[in-house]
């Protein structure tokens, strides 16, 4: 029985690595095993910085890849979490009873909505205005470079 409030959790916490595919799907789904690679070069670019600092190119693409992914998994976890019993037992526990507590919303369920949404949006806030903060100045040098 797969229980919707844990797959709302593990997909807020280890989305980004796939494994609430893993606990849905099993070992042989596919996006579970790619999902990491966004992650880890989204840590490469955390990294870089630290390395290179602020003005790294590679960085600018790297690091939004990360908030990215995070938020499009705190998404995804949003949306496991709102669906009906009956939604969720026929799709994930096909032989239990559309009203099974498996697929029933808990207090732990929309504790992970409340975090998923609180975390997620933050995250994909901050990757667009740190994207489009090292574009514009980088512009602006090129700009400045060019005028004199």
């Amino acid at each position: 029985m797969k229980n919707k409030t844990i797959a709302a959790w593990i997909t807020f916490v280890g989305g980004p690595l796939g494994l609430h595919r893993f606990y849905l799907f099993g070992l042989n789904d596919t996006l579970g095993w790619l999902l990491p690679i966004p992650t880890a070069l989204g840590l490469y670019g955390i990294e870089r910085v630290q390395e290179n600092g602020l003005d790294d190119m590679a960085s600018w693409w790297l690091i939004p890849l990360l908030g990215f992914t995070i938020a499009a998994c705190a998404l995804n976890a949003i949306v496991y979490a709102l669906k009906t019993p009956e939604v969720w037992n026929s799709q994930f526990n096909p032989q239990a009873q559309a009203q099974d507590p498996a697929g029933q919303t808990h207090w732990g369920t929309i504790g992970a909505i409340v975090v998923s949404l609180l975390i997620g949006a933050t995250v994909l806030m901050s990757s667009i205005v740190f994207s489009f903060e090292r574009y514009f100045e980088y512009q602006i040098e090129e700009a400045q470079k060019i005028s004199q």
